[in-house]
């Protein structure tokens, strides 16, 4: 997960700009494919051959139990929609804290349910995995000599192989295929650039410090960890007193710094140092610095390639004789400061991205070239079902626009484009499906946006972000 791309999907108008988003990846077809197959095939993991998965000895689990857990999921995706909408209108502690008791329940039984069904599937061995990129040199730890930082990794020549014929593929792909407009914008970036974005004021996590030696520690990892000790140090707990500490940690990144800090005395969480953490507080993720020797120019490392392209709209309007519909692509790292980096390479400081930011007329969204991936079948998993059955559909892209699931031509085109590229590097088409956001996880200014997730370790992850904005 080395590298993130995006495709950004714009309506211009007289107005001004509001993104929309589309993220997606790259990787030389069959080569790259068959060259991982026969690596994969010829490597030994840890102690035993090709033990990367391991089969277990349960019996197989039955598909009444696997639409049951469908259900469950749907239940929780409503439910979370309903606590979204009574604190964002000002509901009563009393509901809010009713509908949050039920939806912590209902996690807890799509918990267990998922623990049943897991034992009749491969079991990855990360461990294994994580040994194999090491010991081949795919990836391994920044300033390893020097004792590394977290967050931060260096890619082998295997990888390096393999993120350049995965750029070369999606430039040809998306850039050179549709006639797109690439730029390189700078990392550094001024304030002022960010604060009209709202990074400035809204891109944080809640920090706490260890008050004697000043050590920073990210409020709800700590609370997470310190129930999981419990309940280790406890395995006899009652069943009801364990599920009432598993609600509170499923809970831990959605609360406020005050309830945070009556948490974490609660359970006792105190720093390395003895001593107890100081009141929990918002921490900016990007990286600050000064520009020139002054010291009085703010600026920052991006986290994220897109407002370079938009502050250079103008000048990419006028290099396309003033003509709408156009793109502009992007390849470029993003930088944040996390405060506790881990997954693996899915939480890092540094990380590559590509993106697109597609311009059209708002009143005119269809594609000149939609025709040719109108009966392209995509995995969609839409709110109403996430709300309802919980279960995906396939279906092809001019169905799913003609009646309405996807907004417009110009989004399915790009959602169509992503899934070509993914099967293009040699991505698993049973293991990708595009999440629609419901309706409370939008912008206010956003029309539609599709996530392209992959299922993989640590559950389906977002890897590409499509939407009209």
């Amino acid at each position: 997960m080395w590298l993130r791309i995006a495709v950004r999907i714009l309506a211009h108008s007289s107005s001004p700009l509001a993104p929309s988003s589309c993220h997606s990846s790259s990787g030389r077809s069959g080569y790259l494919r068959d060259a991982f197959q026969r690596f994969i095939s010829s490597t030994t993991f840890g102690t035993t051959p090709n033990n990367i998965y391991k089969m277990t000895d349960a019996t197989k689990t039955t598909e009444q139990l696997q639409d049951e857990l469908d259900a469950l999921n749907a239940k929780i995706t409503s439910q979370g929609a309903v606590v979204r909408t009574l604190k964002k209108e000002g509901g009563s502690a009393e509901d809010i804290a009713e509908a949050v008791t039920l939806l912590q329940n209902l996690k807890i039984e799509s918990t267990e349910l998922t623990k049943k069904l897991d034992l009749d599937k491969p079991q990855f061995n990360r461990k294994a995995f994580d040994d194999l990129v090491l010991r081949k040199m795919f990836v391994v730890p920044s300033f390893e000599i020097h004792g590394g930082v977290k967050g931060l990794f260096d890619l082998g020549p295997p990888a390096c192989a393999l993120k350049a014929a995965m750029i070369d593929l999606w430039r040809k792909h998306f850039v050179l295929n549709e006639s797109m407009l690439e730029m390189e914008c700078t990392n550094l970036t001024p304030e002022v650039v960010l604060k009209t974005s709202g990074h400035v004021d809204r891109f944080t996590d809640l920090m706490v410090k260890d008050v004697a030696t000043g050590e920073c520690f990210r409020a709800d990892k700590l609370l997470e960890d310190a129930i999981d000790r419990l309940l280790d140090e406890n395995p006899t707990m009652p069943s009801e007193e364990k599920e009432a500490h598993l609600r509170v940690q499923r809970q831990a990144d959605a609360y406020t710094p005050e309830e945070l800090d009556a948490l974490l005395l609660k359970y006792e969480c105190k720093g390395p140092s003895g001593q107890p953490f100081s009141p929990s507080f918002p921490f900016n993720l990007m990286f600050k610095t000064s520009i020139g020797p002054e010291g009085t120019s703010v600026g920052y490392l991006r986290p994220e390639t897109a407002q370079g392209l938009f502050v250079n709209f103008r000048r990419l309007l006028d290099l396309n004789a003033q003509k709408m519909p156009f793109a502009a692509a992007q390849i470029g790292m993003g930088f944040r400061n996390e405060i506790a980096p881990r997954s693996g390479l899915l939480r890092v400081r540094e990380f590559c991205m590509a993106e697109i930011e597609h311009f059209v007329n708002p009143k005119d969204k269809t594609h000149p070239s939609f025709s040719s991936v109108a009966d392209k079948e995509l995995v969609l998993f839409g709110r109403d079902d996430q709300l309802g059955s919980g279960k995906t559909k396939l279906m092809k892209v001019g169905e799913a626009v003609k009646m309405g699931l996807i907004n417009n031509e110009t989004l399915a085109y790009f959602m169509a484009r992503t899934q070509l590229y993914m099967e293009r590097i040699g991505m698993d088409p049973e293991r990708l499906r595009f999440r629609q956001h419901l309706a409370t996880e939008m912008a206010h200014y956003a029309s539609d946006c599709w996530d392209l997730e992959i299922q993989s370790s640590y559950g389906w992850v977002e890897c590409v972000g499509h939407a009209d904005r």
